[in-house]
């Protein structure tokens, strides 16, 4: 189960995902991309697929698909929290109230609503692996982000108290924290500028929402007694927030 995963990582690792065979549930806002997703990796890997529109922040929409799911006799191998977000870039005192709402319902309490829905039945069959996608915002705080780097800082926090929580059973939380990452997420950011979004990456070279699948297919395949705790991957041209190799050439 991928959340987020009409666009960017999200549909990333759904591609790499089903190149490797698995069978997906995909939830996102955008049903007609999502199902345009999940139709294309049927069809070119013989894969079972399932696209469901989610808002990751309505809990009760949250609670009723994992509902479903458990009903069904379907419990996820792997869920993978990707829905998040970041809205604007100010310094604390000159930020949107309502910004921040956005990213703590979306990048704190809908991922929690998510793990509490699905994480439930796999301690129940004890197995599975939650992975969730973070941020070196989470690791390194950097100027105009503290509501951002506030959100992030939390996943890396769950991440390591699910896993005190869960021991004593096979479950394994991981997240996969990536540095600057070049997809939708800047224009969203900046509430559709283009111009602005397309900066953030000017003259440099970011990661792809492919590189970060990669990774999270990495620890989604490491055997099953080793547990990645946190995964931290940054572009070679950034060795630290705010720290970039911009050049022309």
């Amino acid at each position: 189960m991928i959340t987020g995963a009409s666009a960017g990582i999200g549909e990333a690792c759904a591609r790499h995902f089903a190149e490797r065979g698995s069978h997906l549930h995909l939830t996102a806002r955008r049903l007609d991309r999502l199902q345009a997703l999940a139709e294309e990796l049927s069809a070119a890997h013989g894969i079972e697929t399932e696209a469901h529109p989610l808002d990751v922040t309505d809990r009760d929409a949250v609670f009723a698909y994992a509902s479903r799911l458990a009903d069904s006799g379907c419990v996820p191998d792997v869920l993978v929290n990707n829905a998040g977000k970041g809205r604007g870039l100010d310094k604390l005192h000159e930020g949107s109230t309502e910004h921040w709402d956005e990213m703590i319902d979306t990048n704190v309490k809908g991922l929690l609503y998510v793990t509490r829905a699905i994480l439930a039945p796999m301690v129940e069959r004890d197995s599975g692996h939650v992975i969730h996608i973070g941020s070196i915002a989470g690791r390194w705080v950097y100027p105009r982000n503290a509501v951002y780097n506030s959100t992030k800082f939390a996943v890396r926090a769950l991440t390591e108290a699910m896993n005190i929580d869960l021991l004593g059973t096979k479950i394994r939380v991981s997240s996969v924290d990536p540095g600057i990452t070049e997809t939708e997420f800047s224009e969203v950011r900046f509430d559709g500028d283009r111009n602005r979004a397309d900066a953030v990456y000017a003259d440099t070279v970011p990661l792809s929402a492919d590189d970060v699948a990669d990774a999270v297919i990495y620890v989604a395949n490491t055997p099953e007694h080793v547990d990645v705790l946190n995964l931290v991957l940054m572009p070679t041209a950034q060795r630290y927030p705010g720290f970039m190799d911009r050049r022309d050439d």
